[in-house]
């Protein structure tokens, strides 16, 4: 089957700048608006940024690079692309079958905090946030998560938008979407900041986002840092591989690589800008982890100038982040169908989202109808975001590693790089291949220890 899919012809990227957008909004989700900024600042600030910023040199990046690099090598979804270059060489296409099974688990859950950012767009468009009361701003949260029926049409709505913007395929589908929705995060992120710098006390949150503590610098800091190194650039659940296979030849890989990284963590950063010196002028605690996006910063927003076109304007940066995310995750999926089952991407498309259905039903009643059901302690909520966070996107991570560095082979990598002596990537290739062979997967490994709670 792999040889007639190769023949056949495959939608791709058709410029630098939507190969970075694209690749970008896989990367930028919810996750840059709170957790990496909060994260940066009860750890260390400065300190805690360089721990993360050496770790994804020495993780995230490296993966990421091999990822896309066997996406573009095999032109094909991550089950068949690694069937191709490998076609004798064990059953390594089962790393491309746990990321599908990565991109379900991660979807079904993700797609409900997705949901509830789309829902506070309108919210914040009608005042009804509008209170500096965060009693007030939690119950209006509560009364949304613990109300089946919207939380359910909201994960609709999500879901049937991104699975729309799929049916028209790569071309006029992600990389139109992404090529729109990324500038105008970096231009709401920006206004947010110039109005979040004028405050009172931004200088409080500048020096808890930057200022470097080295005593925090504890070991579960640097494993905290490690672990954002890895889930941060969206690998391990096959969405690389897949936009990989629609790279275009000349395309460098590690150059695209480095800039979604840096631009990745440039979003992180200008929302700690955006939120952190508003939270410490309006005396909220800056710990609020998740619910600072749904209860805290609408009680900040009430309380400034134009709060609430400012709030519409930070819900909808939310909700292009979170799409950016939901386009790569679904298209795994969408890619592997269409391809293997030899369908159209419609039909494709459709399939995906009827599997999804029922697990994604699931996360989204887990907090009223279905509260009571739960694994191991968890909700289904919880339960699939513990088995993909800690389980399938590690081991997957960990796999691609060994499969380059011990399978593959130099080599091969070097030529997949640099496009068989197209670019000039050889030496930067070794450099890679060796933290892949021999870094990358014991520190994944520690990684993977720390969320399972080994250690």
């Amino acid at each position: 089957m792999s040889s007639d899919i190769k023949k056949q012809h495959r939608d791709s990227f058709t410029s630098s700048f939507g190969v970075l957008a694209a690749t970008l909004g896989s990367a930028v989700g919810l996750g840059n608006i709170w957790k990496v900024p909060y994260l940066t600042g009860a750890n260390g600030g400065a300190g805690f940024l360089l721990i993360y910023l050496l770790a994804t040199l020495a993780i995230g990046l490296p993966v990421m690079i091999a990822e896309i690099a066997i996406g573009r090598r095999g032109h094909a979804n991550p089950i068949t692309a690694l069937q191709t270059i490998a076609p004798h060489q064990g059953p390594w296409w089962l790393i491309g079958v746990a990321g599908m099974i990565g991109s379900f688990l991660i979807v079904s859950f993700y797609s409900e905090v997705a949901a509830w950012v789309f829902a506070y767009v309108i919210k914040a468009l009608g005042g009804t946030l509008l209170s500096s009361d965060p009693n007030v701003t939690a119950a209006a949260f509560e009364a949304l998560i613990q109300h089946p029926l919207r939380s359910l049409i909201w994960q609709w709505v999500v879901l049937g938008l991104i699975g729309g913007i799929l049916t028209m395929g790569v071309t006029k589908g992600i990389e139109a979407v992404t090529k729109r929705l990324m500038p105008l995060l970096f231009l709401l992120l920006l206004v947010l900041c110039g109005v979040s710098l004028s405050l009172e006390q931004a200088a409080t949150g500048l020096a808890f986002l930057f200022k470097p503590d080295f005593s925090r610098l504890t070991t579960t800091a640097v494993l905290t840092a490690m672990g954002l190194a890895f889930f941060k650039l969206s690998i391990g659940m096959g969405t690389m591989m897949t936009y990989g296979s629609y790279f275009k030849r000349e395309q460098n890989i590690p150059v695209t690589a480095f800039r979604v990284m840096c631009a990745d963590m440039a979003v992180s950063l200008l929302a700690g800008i955006a939120i952190f010196p508003a939270v410490f002028t309006f005396g909220f605690a800056p710990e609020a982890g998740p619910s600072l996006v749904f209860i805290t910063l609408p009680a900040v927003f009430s309380q400034l100038p134009m709060g609430q076109a400012f709030m519409a304007a930070f819900f909808v940066l939310t909700a292009v982040a979170a799409t950016g995310a939901l386009l790569s995750l679904i298209e795994v999926p969408v890619a592997i169908l269409h391809e293997r089952l030899r369908i159209s991407r419609r039909r494709a498309t459709a399939l995906t989202l009827t599997l999804l259905a029922l697990p994604s039903a699931g996360a989204a009643l887990s907090q009223s109808l279905l509260a009571n059901t739960r694994i191991a302690g968890l909700n289904l909520f919880e339960l699939f975001d513990f088995l993909s966070s800690n389980i399938v996107l590690p081991v997957g991570g960990i796999f691609i590693a060994l499969f380059v560095g011990w399978v593959w082979g130099r080599n091969n990598f070097r030529a997949a790089l640099s496009n068989d002596g197209l670019l000039a990537n050889q030496q930067l290739a070794n450099a890679i291949f060796i933290l892949l062979r021999y870094i990358s997967p014991i520190l994944i490994l520690l990684i993977m220890g720390k969320g399972l709670k080994l250690f």
